[in-house]
């Protein structure tokens, strides 16, 4: 897994900056109640997204938290007073804290499926009766865009789907949240071209080719035989999905 304490500085210009954090927020805020007025952004990284969510809707209270210091202080730069360093897995804060709570890019790094539910079942106790949960799900089929490079890399050992649609309805649902509706969203400039998959695939972002071994030298290789080096590949699709938390709402809690 790729450290994101030491991908701070470079994390936004590598994936799609601004433009792909527009269209991270525009989605993440068609699923969220129009009335909602405190959300928490958990894994808010470097805020980018985070800062949107706020500056979108007047009267709506956006916290964030993330576990690595740099993307703390970052995000803390965009939100100040407003950012929280914190494993997602224990969030520093009471039962029905929040009308709505969001998780754009984290599950899919939960190693084992017990931390994804841990997650899950943390979103949905700070959560309020009534409130929303949204998450992005199968983070890593949204990089399959039928691709020359997809084609290279669909002979590389399986990595596990953590974030899993099914999986991660069923764990909401054992947290008494209820399917609500999903979006999804381009991940702008983030076309893979086959010098920058490469350059990825030696910086540990593949799971199952672990970098500098035999393997991943392999698959270097042959991305490295593909016509047009560095020409970007089609964007990646997101998909958010969004869970409700039965209850009485507060005032004009409704989507």
């Amino acid at each position: 897994m790729l450290d994101y304490d030491e991908e701070a500085e470079r994390y936004d210009a590598l994936r799609g900056g601004e433009p792909r954090a527009a269209a991270a927020a525009e989605a993440v805020l068609s699923l969220v109640p129009g009335g909602a007025r405190d959300l928490l952004d958990v894994a808010c990284g470097t805020g980018i997204v985070t800062r949107r969510l706020s500056a979108a809707r007047t009267g709506l209270r956006v916290t964030g938290v993330d576990l690595a210091p740099s993307m703390t202080r970052m995000a803390a730069s965009r939100l100040p007073g407003a950012v929280v360093r914190a494993d997602s897995r224990r969030l520093p804060f009471g039962d029905a804290r929040f009308d709505a709570v969001v998780s754009v890019w984290l599950l899919h790094l939960m190693s084992r499926p017990e931390d994804v539910r841990t997650v899950v079942g943390e979103c949905a106790r700070v959560l309020r009766p009534g409130g929303v949960y949204v998450t992005t799900v199968h983070k890593g089929a949204s990089h399959n865009v039928g691709s020359d490079i997809d084609a290279v890399l669909a002979a590389r050992p399986p990595s596990p789907v953590p974030d899993a649609p099914a999986e991660v309805t069923a764990w909401s649902a054992g947290h008494g949240l209820l399917p609500a509706g999903q979006a999804r969203f381009r991940g702008h400039g983030q076309g893979r071209s086959p010098r920058r998959t490469i350059a990825d695939l030696r910086r540990g972002w593949f799971v199952t080719l672990p970098p500098g071994g035999p393997l991943a030298e392999d698959f270097a290789a042959r991305l490295a035989a593909l016509p047009d080096q560095d020409r970007p590949r089609p964007d990646p699709g997101f998909t958010l999905r969004a869970y409700r938390k039965p209850g009485p709402a507060g005032p004009v809690l409704m989507p």
